[in-house]
């Protein structure tokens, strides 16, 4: 009795949870055209393609035929530091900072319409749907947290990062070949961060989240440049002194060609 009453409990812990459990009617397959980027002396930057498409299951509506689709490409995490500065005396000097924490290096958002056409603004913010919304950490005093979209120092985090390339955000990137098919350009600029890059895929329908997957490439440096990285970080005394060795030979050098007679 005991062992029918157990076997009993366990059949409604396992439905319950199965009911709680969201029914996917789509699964998304992505790829991306290179999953590992070599980074030579003469790199100039390159743009990766990814491409996939909507899986359906006989569980999809029967209505259901638009989508849209985001996008979100992270590079590796690491602190930063954004600095205010302002002219004191006739010199420009820095007088504030705010320290970023684990943010990412290189961060871009794709989409195939405006993300105020996809989802609703709680949605947005929920599923963090467009450089505004992504959650960027502070330290600001003691605390940890990430601030509204207009405060100066983060909107001067994000300006800065885009200047450069390593932010961006595009809200027509995303192309639909046929309804089910899309693909999206990554563009990665001549000073892309080396490390993993983790690219989420959110599928919307009727502005909710229907799936999501996620996939990844790498950016390694090879040859010379891959050589002194290696060394610095795991011989980095020796390194230090082949460092100055080389700086005090280029004075030396460099004195003896424009030495004065």
């Amino acid at each position: 009795m005991t062992a029918c009453v157990r076997l009993t409990l366990g059949g409604l812990v396992l439905a319950t949870a199965l009911a709680a459990s969201p029914v996917r009617a789509e699964r998304l397959i992505v790829s991306v055209s290179n999953h590992r980027v070599t980074v030579t002396p003469n790199y100039s930057g390159e743009e990766l393609v990814l491409f996939g498409s909507v899986e359906k299951d006989a569980t999809t509506p029967a209505s259901r035929n638009n989508y849209d689709l985001v996008v979100t490409v992270a590079g590796p995490r690491a602190d930063m530091v954004t600095r205010r500065k302002e002219r004191k005396f006739g010199i420009w000097i820095n007088t504030d900072s705010r320290q970023f924490l684990q943010v990412p290096s290189y961060l871009a958002l794709f989409s195939n319409r405006p993300f105020d056409a996809i989802a609703s603004p709680e949605v947005q913010r929920r599923q963090q749907l467009g450089l505004n919304n992504v959650l960027l950490t502070q330290r600001v005093g003691p605390d940890y947290a990430d601030v509204v979209p207009n405060d100066a120092f983060r909107s001067a985090f994000v300006r800065l990062r885009s200047e450069h390339g390593l932010y961006r955000e595009a809200t027509s990137a995303v192309t639909f070949l046929t309804p089910t098919l899309f693909r999206t350009g990554i563009p990665l600029p001549a000073a892309v961060p080396i490390g993993t890059y983790d690219v989420e895929i959110k599928l919307f329908a009727d502005g909710a989240l229907v799936t999501k997957t996620e996939t990844a490439f790498e950016i390694v440096k090879v040859g010379f440049e891959q050589f002194v990285a290696t060394t610095a970080r795991q011989n980095g005394f020796i390194y230090g002194l082949v460092t100055a060795f080389m700086a005090l030979m280029t004075g030396w050098m460099a004195s003896i060609v424009f030495r004065k007679d």
